[in-house]
């Protein structure tokens, strides 16, 4: 009659073989594991070499700081622009359902999202008029 082995022999043995560093000898759970992180190391260890080898160097800009800054100014104020669009395109589904479906409620709503919308669509020009940045004499 055969006897099982306990947990503790099957670790034993798993040790063993780990030990022995013979991909042969291992279990077969072990092999796998080893199979694996050798794979993500022989793909990944490349890869962080040509990252590191092929990366081009980066000089900074010369010229005027302030130019870099007002780019970025023109950016941010592009993408503000753009969520007022889609603010004041939804207030005007908003008030236009509201018509069909003869809510106040969602009539109001609507007309406070179309005037958010044009506030922020109109950001830029509100701070230039508040500021007199945009004022040139």
């Amino acid at each position: 009659m055969k006897q099982k082995k306990n947990c503790h022999e099957k670790t034993d043995t798993m040790r063993k073989a780990a030990a022995s560093h013979s991909p042969a000898e291992m279990p077969t759970p072990l092999r796998r594991r080893a199979n694996s992180v050798e794979r993500a190391y022989w793909t990944l260890a490349p890869a962080l070499a040509m990252a590191f080898l092929l990366s081009p160097i980066a000089f900074a800009a010369g010229g005027d700081p302030l130019a870099v800054i007002n780019n970025l100014s023109a950016f941010i104020f592009s993408l503000i622009r753009a969520v007022g669009m889609i603010l004041l395109g939804w207030g005007i589904v908003q008030v236009g359902l509201s018509f069909q479906s003869h809510d106040p409620s969602q009539r109001s709503q609507g007309f406070l999202t179309l005037a958010g919308g044009l506030v922020v669509t109109f950001a830029k020009e509100i701070l230039e008029l508040i500021t007199g940045a945009g004022v040139t004499p």
